[in-house]
């Protein structure tokens, strides 16, 4: 018998409804009832899609109402006792305590702030780190362990809940859970020399109180994720996966052990052996080992084909599916159940949101409702069904329509990477030559104050643009309201005292989709919305053909704000890694490809934007390290040509003119020697919600020592709090310790897009002071530049 599920759905609604209520609820407009209204709404359609699809189950715990790893702090009882949370606060408080740094209101302001009767935002405790999930664009809550954690089943019900929901619709439920080493994997520990593995045997049997609440619910399948049985364990990770699936299994569901996003490698046979009732595979990620599953897998249990591409928006190849699912299906005894790669989670809704598209592109595309219809399809074709015939025909001239397709190929693109050679990507000057001259253009203090690029797009700024989207704002007039705006940014920043200024970005719908939306080879969609954390939502351009820029895509905007003011300009571009990263990409081709034509086509920016004045220019590749194979064998050929293209795209300037790259939320500390082989003169990265642990891989503790200039962020732009000056110097301290000063910037940990005017006003403001107090402290007047500067070159 062959059956068909998923192993998540888009959490957040076909028309972003998951956002706007939590923004509502935020904001003090509306109650949590009103809220969770709406999250039983979602979960109620998102299950009838499921049915309607024919699939055998709904998957259910799937849903959060900002990250499903919050969800098990809270399910398994080890909120981080430096929340203080007492009783009378609810799940859903506490949850967005944590994940937004406010104190749980006793009843929400206008201002989306605690109440009277709480302790006022700035001395809620920070939130949560939060991270990428694997190697995704999805970020999560990272898990605090320590000796002094301690787990509870009873913590949370809401999981309980919504599995009653589910029943009570009357769906076959098959709930869904984070497995206990994947957990304790995706913390971190807070005290040195502690080994959150240790945590282990007390977190067991609360998974197997859960387990057994869920069998006495009449669950009859759990599937539970182990993402990491896909990544070099070290070896008592590995060794405590049997012990660890033993124990659970004494008294629970049917358990689907679920990996995805890698290939199982050495840990196959480990995984095919687990005492659980069935196992499921990324057929998406490592094809080539299919047959090694259906050999090791016993007859008695279920075999779960992740066949079906979680991750990208192309339709699938059924005729290829069905190519490698047929020898599976004769040699594997047993059940065989098909299924997405991984959770729809990472693909937009559904294409029923996209009338815009034309024909061609459309047919080539399948989001999570369609995706949905293909499992189903699949289940159908391998059963032999003959109605499944004219669907299989119309799947294969799609195929067939896009491989022919000449607007995929442009041979003057080909013709171009061919012409590469050998330092193509290098610049002209050590970096200590560089520095040099960048000090005597520029004459910047020590400790010189930024920010990472955009400032708050108010309601007014969105509305200004969708207007001239849709021909209701004429060009002129668009493009005068945002000159009023960078003119308002600019005073803005000489206002608060920022040494090195940007113009704020308020003609950019997003890092990514803007320079997307004037690049060869893109295509864009209306509503193809995909959840980043919590409330936001990114809508990933569709990378369909060979990449190249038309024009100038900033120049305009950016010598515009510099004539503005005398203090430098910084131009900004998104980089060619986080451009392919943050897209849904071709796979007709190498992804490496791919990013080298972005690469060329972003030198051209870049050579025009020096022409233009503008002396630095920050080409930003938070998406480096999320790029990174999950296992070390792909790492280095990665990052050759991920570093390649970097190097590209800033290799043609002059020596005074100083190149910066950020990253942030993400781990950057194992590919130290990389990031400093980019050679950029100046790296900011976000380091305040881990209290500046980066820093410490930067600053020398591996035996690498940044070679270039580095501005770690001081404060977190992803909670409304604002930080005290102490708060900031305290940062700035522990930085200055490992940081030579004249390598030392100040700035926040990402850009200001998402923060109110005020909030960013008192925390820039705080910032500007935090860094004049850290050069008081340090004797770091303007007149101690020369000597720094001399200092710095000796390093």
């Amino acid at each position: 018998m062959t059956r068909t599920h998923i192993l998540g759905f888009p959490r957040i609604g076909a028309q972003r409804e998951l956002k706007f209520a939590l923004e509502a609820h935020w904001r003090g407009d509306t109650d949590a009832a009103a809220l969770e209204a709406v999250g039983a709404g979602l979960r109620a359609r998102h299950w009838a899609l499921q049915r309607e699809a024919g699939l055998d189950f709904v998957t259910v715990g799937d849903f959060a109402f900002y990250d499903q790893v919050l969800n098990h702090i809270q399910l398994l009882g080890c909120e981080p006792a430096r929340f203080g949370f007492g009783t009378g606060q609810t799940d859903l408080a506490r949850a967005f305590a944590m994940a937004r740094g406010v104190a749980p209101a006793a009843a929400p302001t206008c201002c989306g702030h605690a109440g009277a009767a709480a302790a006022p935002a700035a001395a809620a405790p920070h939130a949560l780190e939060m991270t990428k999930w694997f190697d995704t664009n999805y970020h999560y809550l990272v898990p605090e362990f320590g000796p002094a954690t301690a787990f509870d089943h009873a913590s949370s019900a809401r999981l309980f809940d919504e599995v009653a929901e589910a029943q009570a619709l009357g769906h076959p439920v098959k709930a869904v859970l984070l497995g206990p080493l994947s957990f304790l994997w995706l913390g971190k520990e807070k005290q040195a020399g502690f080994d959150r593995l240790s945590l282990l045997d007390a977190l067991l049997p609360v998974y197997e109180r859960v387990l057994g609440r869920l069998k006495a619910q009449g669950v009859e399948w759990v599937q539970i994720d182990e993402p990491i049985l896909g990544l070099d364990l070290p070896e008592p990770w590995r060794q405590s996966f049997e012990r660890s699936y033993w124990q659970l299994a004494r008294n629970a569901p049917r358990l689907l052990l679920a990996t995805y996003f890698s290939p199982l490698a050495e840990n196959l046979r480990l995984a095919c052996q687990l005492p659980v009732a069935g196992l499921h595979v990324d057929a998406v990620r490592a094809p080539e080992e299919l047959t090694g599953v259906a050999d090791w897998l016993p007859a008695h249990k279920v075999l779960s084909v992740g066949i079906v591409d979680g991750r990208n928006i192309w339709r699938t190849d059924l005729d290829d599916a069905l190519a490698r699912l047929r020898p599976v299906a004769g040699k594997h005894r047993g059940e065989l159940w098909l299924a997405p790669s991984c959770s729809l989670l990472h693909v937009p809704f559904g294409l029923q949101a996209e009338p815009q598209l034309d024909a061609e592109l459309r047919s080539w595309l399948a989001f999570a409702c369609e995706k949905l219809g293909e499992v189903q399809l699949l289940r159908r074709a391998l059963a032999g069904d003959a109605s499944a015939g004219p669907a299989l025909a119309e799947a294969r001239a799609a195929i067939a329509s896009r491989r022919a397709s000449p607007r995929v190929r442009r041979p003057e693109v080909a013709q171009r990477l061919a012409r590469r050679m050998a330092g193509d990507d290098r610049r002209a000057a050590p970096f200590a030559h560089r520095q040099a001259a960048q000090q005597r253009r520029f004459a910047l203090p020590p400790l010189p104050t930024t920010t990472i690029g955009s400032f708050p797009q108010t309601a007014a700024i969105r509305a200004q643009r969708a207007a001239h989207r849709r021909g209701a704002l004429p060009a002129e007039a668009y493009a005068r309201a945002m000159r009023e705006e960078i003119d308002r940014v600019v005073k803005a920043q000489e206002a608060l005292g920022l040494d090195v200024l940007v113009h704020g970005e308020p003609e950019r719908n997003d890092m990514v989709e803007y320079f997307g939306e004037q690049l060869d080879g893109y295509a864009f969609t209306a509503n193809g919305w995909v959840q980043s954390y919590g409330s936001r939502c990114v809508k990933p351009p569709l990378i369909y053909g060979d990449v190249a820029r038309p024009t100038a895509m900033t120049v305009e905007w950016t010598a515009y704000a510099q004539r503005l003011t005398p203090r430098p300009m910084k131009g900004m571009l998104t980089g060619p890694v986080t451009m392919l990263q943050w897209a849904f990409v071709r796979d007709d081709q190498p992804r490496q490809q791919t990013c080298e034509q972005i690469a060329w086509a972003l030198r051209d920016e870049v050579l025009d934007l020096e022409r233009a004045g503008i002396g630095m220019i920050q080409i930003d590749e938070p998406a480096l390290r999320e790029g990174l194979p999950l296992r070390r064998a792909g790492w280095k050929a990665y990052l050759d040509w991920a570093g390649r293209a970097f190097r590209l795209c800033a290799s043609g300037v002059r020596d005074d003119t100083q190149i910066h790259t950020h990253m942030c939320y993400a781990e950057f500390n194992d590919i130290l020697p990389e990031i400093a082989a980019l050679d950029a003169d100046v790296i900011t990265i976000e380091t305040s919600r881990s209290d500046m642990e980066l820093l410490r891989g930067f600053g020398g503790e591996r035996g690498l020592r940044y070679p270039n200039e580095i501005g770690p962020g001081v404060y977190d732009i992803h909670s409304p709090r604002v930080p005290p000056v102490a708060e900031m110097v305290r940062l700035l301290r522990k930085a200055a310790a490992v940081v030579p000063a004249g390598h030392l910037w100040v700035n926040p940990d990402c850009g200001l897009k998402t923060r109110g005017w005020a909030e960013t006003e008192a925390a820039l403001a705080n910032m500007v002071a935090a860094a004049r107090q850290m050069r008081e402290d340090l004797g770091l007047g303007r007149q101690a530049q020369a000597a720094v500067a001399t200092e710095t070159a000796e390093l």
